[in-house]
């Protein structure tokens, strides 16, 4: 295989409704995408970098300047056998697993689409369909956070997230589960918390919640173990793990119970099976976190999430529930019970809607 050029460009994406974390409120995406010629076969790539260094270090800018700088020339005109392949030709740039994701994505759909079979069949793929769970941002009121809990269950999806933060944790999940005893509940700070807020974080295991999701430091790996051992609800990990490496320690040392597997915070998908299998061999069940992504970036998500150690639902939702048009034909949907069927076409499944990427682009850049 020989990456022959790339095209780069950045989107400007409204969300439907602006979405809140500990972190940040964000109206509109920065959607970074990748279209590589490999052998004449285009593959697409999305960059989830956000649009400043809050959820990790690296932002939309950064990830575009390190794809043009580094990346690009690490790859150009360098043969290679498959896409697993491309993680090695990348790893003398230490960090920027966003870019790094980016880039190997669109080389494994081209693989993909060369040998005439879906992306989620190369890459190891067990299911035909995959549960889905929403991710709810903070909302301003106890109604509206009700009243949108209660639509997200309307339209199937099987588990609910919600973001928390100090001030806007006990309360909120207190009063769901007074509304919905009965539904599969977790929450996500999003490291907004340190340890001296052990006695609010303990009080949230009287609501016998799935799971909590990254409530201390992104780089604190230490401080997770410690707090787990005090905590009957099982802790899942997200910013802290971002190699095989951090992941076994953060399995042996018992700093989590479950880890959210997001494809481009751990560099692509050949790190990212790495980290699947590693937590299938010690009985830690995994997730596919999401990062506001387009539909391209869906569609390698829904791929990743058909690995069988992917037992929970995810952040994959139905393109609506954020984008009044998405970038891909079909738009992703969900059932009504709740599940995503997985693409049967080769490759990621869907088609790229160019025209739209077209009218949506601010910046472009070839590079060949």
């Amino acid at each position: 295989m020989h990456i022959q050029g790339i095209t780069l460009r950045e989107l400007s994406m409204k969300l439907v409704t602006p979405f809140e974390t500990s972190m940040d409120r964000l109206e509109v995406r920065r959607i970074i995408l990748l279209e590589a010629d490999v052998d004449g076969v285009t593959g697409w790539g999305e960059c989830v970098a956000a649009e400043a260094p809050f959820y990790s270090p690296e932002y939309a800018d950064t990830a575009w300047a390190v794809l043009r700088d580094f990346l690009w020339p690490m790859v150009k005109g360098v043969k290679f056998n498959s896409a697993c392949e491309v993680w090695g030709l990348l790893k003398r740039v230490r960090g920027h697993n966003m870019a790094k994701a980016c880039l190997e994505a669109a080389v494994w759909d081209a693989e993909a689409k060369q040998k005439g079979v879906p992306l989620a069949k190369l890459l190891g793929g067990t299911r035909e369909e995959i549960v889905s769970g929403v991710s709810i941002g903070i909302k301003d009121t106890l109604h509206e956070l009700v009243a949108t809990v209660k639509k997200e269950l309307a339209a199937g999806y099987q588990r609910i997230k919600i973001k928390i933060k100090p001030g806007k944790d006990l309360e909120p999940v207190q009063r769901l589960r007074q509304e919905f005893p009965r539904i599969k509940l977790m929450v996500d700070a999003n490291s907004a918390y340190t340890l001296a807020d052990f006695p609010r974080l303990k009080q949230l295991d009287g609501f016998y919640l799935m799971m909590i999701e990254q409530p201390l430091g992104w780089d604190d790996l230490y401080s997770h173990v410690e707090l787990q051992k005090q905590l009957e609800t099982p802790l899942c990990l997200d910013e802290c793990v971002h190699t095989e490496e951090q992941a076994r320690a953060a399995v042996e040392l018992g700093a989590c119970k479950i880890i959210n597997i997001k494809l481009g915070r751990v560099g692509g998908f050949t790190m990212a099976r790495r980290i699947h299998d590693l937590c299938q061999q010690n009985g830690i069940p995994v997730w596919c976190g999401g990062m506001l992504e387009s539909g391209i970036g869906r569609a390698h998500n829904i791929a990743l999430a058909t690995l069988p150690n992917f037992s929970l639902p995810g952040d994959v939702t139905a393109s609506k529930r954020y984008w009044a048009e998405d970038i891909i034909s079909p738009e992703v949907t969900v059932s009504p019970q709740g599940s995503i069927r997985v693409p049967t076409k080769p490759g990621i499944g869907f088609e790229p809607r160019l025209d739209l990427i077209e009218e949506l682009t601010v910046r472009k850049e070839r590079l060949v």
